[in-house]
């Protein structure tokens, strides 16, 4: 059984259709080969993930969103993904952007690094926004 859940810490964003939601997540775990046992996404200020930020990661800045992996090596991904809000609004508003695709894009960008993708270097950056872009273009296709 996969256990996704979105919690609200101290903010609340819109998020509509969190079944249908939920279900791409799983899909998007599938079409990436990637086994999932449980994902918890939990929306958050800015004050409240950058405290997140130094307490765990040792980073004073602020960030959109913070995904923690807790699964051993080649069991089912276990994760925790904090995504602020606030920062989600002020990204989309400085992206020309609604706040709604904004904020998938960030569930999806998180869920792609538990697959294993990362976006440090500038090829892995190009690699992640496409992925985000195929996953956006299918999730709101429908």
């Amino acid at each position: 059984m996969i256990y996704i859940s979105f919690i609200n810490n101290d903010r609340i964003p819109t998020l509509q259709n969190k079944l249908q939601l939920k279900k791409f997540i799983e899909k998007l775990f599938k079409y990436e080969k990637t086994a999932l046992k449980s994902l918890s996404y939990i929306f958050c200020s800015d004050d409240y993930l950058l405290q997140v930020n130094k307490s765990f990661l040792k980073h004073n800045y602020y960030t959109d969103v913070i995904t923690f992996n807790f699964n051993e090596p080649k069991n089912p991904v276990e994760g925790e993904v904090y995504i602020s809000v606030d920062r989600i609004k002020e990204n989309a508003k400085d992206l020309n952007t609604s706040f709604k695709k904004e904020l998938h894009r960030v569930i999806f960008h998180a869920a792609l690094h538990l697959c294993g993708y990362n976006d440090k270097k500038n090829r892995e950056v190009i690699l992640m926004r496409k992925k985000e872009d195929e996953y956006l273009e299918k999730y709101f296709k429908k």
